[in-house]
């Protein structure tokens, strides 16, 4: 995301703390190396933000994974977050926020073969958890909004 160019008040996502975070954190955050920001521009307007999301890490609690991943996995202490993703509502209905995942997914399963993490965690926001689930993330067993999904299944689905 380039803050320059990019005109991130118009952003809305229907959601004011996605909005917020868009307009607000997401530089700060990269300047401070706590996360990265990556955008979908508006083709005909480049200014215009269609969509983003956030990338991280973060402490993964392996006891809350199901038990077969505990015990692959029991020196792992993090895993990658997508922190926020979010589609302006005036781009809704096109496959954006399914582009922005896959990429996002992309993104993650290249840092992992320098940087190893066993999985992807997702914090949905209310009423998305579905859609992550349709991607085969799985939801920690203490937290149906916490989902995951492992490094090795998403090598499984992107090739």
């Amino acid at each position: 995301m380039d803050k320059s160019k990019h005109d991130r008040r118009r952003f809305d996502c229907g959601v004011p703390a996605l909005n917020s975070y868009l307009r607000v954190m997401a530089s700060q955050q990269a300047v401070k190396d706590n996360s990265r920001t990556f955008v979908i521009e508006d083709p005909q307007r480049e200014e215009w933000i269609i969509g983003y999301y956030s990338l991280t890490m973060i402490p993964v609690d392996l006891g809350v994974l199901p038990e077969k991943l505990q015990k692959k996995h029991q020196s792992a202490r993090s895993g990658g977050l997508i922190a926020r993703l979010a589609v302006d509502r005036r781009y809704t209905g096109n496959g954006y926020g399914e582009w922005l995942l896959i990429d996002s997914l992309h993104k993650l399963l290249q840092a992992s073969e320098s940087v190893g993490f066993p999985v992807v965690v997702v914090d949905a926001k209310e009423g998305a958890a579905d859609f992550y689930r349709k991607f085969g993330f799985q939801s920690f067993a203490d937290t149906p909004n916490k989902l995951f999904m492992t490094i090795a299944d998403i090598r499984a689905s992107l090739g």
